[in-house]
Order: C-alpha cells, then structure tokens, then sequence
C-alpha cells in the first residue's frame, strides 16, 4: 500500500502501478487534475481524502480584516510561479483581486526577495496558499514573516506550529482519521474503488499569540473566541 501527501506522489505511484492500493490526501479537487473519474466510485487502486484548499481565500481574508480592521488594505497572496492558477482562484475568492498579488517563490533565496517586494510595496498582510515548497520551507518562511512584521495567515497549522501567526484550513487531524480508516478498510480486504473520495468536514483556526505578541499585534476578543486553538 502506498499513501501520498501531495498530488505528484499520488500521479507517480499511479503511473508506477495500478495494483497496489494508493491512499492520497490532496489540497485540491481529485477528479479535476485527472487523478480519479469519480468521487462516488474512484475505480482503479486510488482512493482518499481531497480537503480542497483552494476553496479558503474568502475565508482567509475575512479573518485577516477581523485582525487588521483599520490597515488591511493591501493583501497579498503568495504563490509559486509554476502555478499560475492559483492567484486567480485566490483573487476570485477575495472578491475579483481588491490588492492581491502573486508572489513568485519557486527557490530557497526568492523567499527574501519576495519579503524584501512586499515592504518595498507597503503590503499589510500575506495570504499564503498551500504548496509542497512553501510546506519544506515553512520554518524558514515562517521567520521571514517575524523578521520583516509581516502578519500572515496561513492554510494548514503546521506554519502556526513553528512559529506562524494565524492558519484556517482542514482540520489534520480529522484528515489523519479518515486517512487512517481507510487504510483499516483496505488491510482487511477492502477495494480502493470501492471506498468513496472524502471531503474535509472540520476546519479550525489556530493564533499563535507568542508571534501575535511579538508583531505588536492585539488581537480583538471575537477572534481569540472563534479559534479552536490558541498557542501561547
């Protein structure tokens, strides 16, 4: 069996074999990218968890004003340049673009010369959208923020973890969950195609109030309430 975190490695154990069970979890739509046909019945050796990030940039922004609501005028969504449809999806979900901008960040030395961009451009707030490189380098992209008082929202708590401001996305553990029991189902005898694509049901917001403290931030009562998790 194999479980893939990411869609290149679902896309290559698919190409590598097509009889060993594959358990995925994605940040987007499965049966969009090509990965399976269906999400009832996936057919094939796939099956899995789709928690469909790209869905959050409207979200992001209303907690990113929640945050700032006197300075939140220019916002900008980070991305990597190889993925060019991820600011238009993001800039649609933030009310057709309204200062968003993409940020390329395809190497370790563009990160600070994407910071050191946005300064320059007086950017209030970063919108980060998920992706395999930004993920690698979150500890790294993470301390830029600090360094350059960048408050940042974030799609998984794994940046707010190493020391990121804010994150709303799917829930990992819920993920881990469906994940987990669907690797149960398939050792006792269960086909992959026969075990319906899950979608995310749970999300959370997670402040880091360590990194808020440390931005000069004071973060309103009504925000601290909605978070399911506050790191001190």
């Amino acid at each position: 069996m194999a479980v893939c975190y990411d869609a290149p490695a679902a896309f290559a154990a698919k190409a590598a074999t097509s009889t060993i069970p594959i358990v995925f979890r994605l940040g987007t739509d499965p049966v969009k990218v090509g990965l399976v046909d269906r999400f009832n019945r996936p057919a094939g050796n796939l099956t899995g968890v789709s928690k469909l990030l790209t869905g959050l940039a409207s979200k992001h922004l209303e907690l990113l004003h929640d945050l700032l609501p006197t300075h939140c005028q220019n916002d900008r969504v980070v991305c990597q340049p190889q993925q060019p449809e991820r600011p238009r999806l993001c800039a649609r979900g933030t009310g057709g673009g309204r200062c968003s901008r993409a940020t390329p960040g395809g190497a370790e030395g563009d990160l600070e010369a994407a910071f050191r961009i946005m300064v320059q451009q007086r950017c209030d707030a970063m919108i980060m959208i998920v992706d395999p490189f930004f993920i690698a380098w979150r500890k790294q992209f993470t301390a830029l923020a600090a360094r350059y008082a960048t408050p940042a929202i974030y799609p998984a708590r794994w940046f707010v973890d190493v020391g990121g401001l804010m994150s709303y996305g799917a829930s990992s553990f819920e993920l881990d969950q469906l994940i987990g029991t669907y690797i149960g189902k398939i050792l006792q005898g269960a086909k992959p195609a026969d075990l319906p694509i899950q979608e995310s049901t749970k999300f959370e917001l997670v402040i880091n109030l360590k990194t808020a403290k440390g931005l000069g931030l004071t973060l309103p009562a009504t925000l601290l309430a909605r978070a399911d998790e506050v790191i001190e």
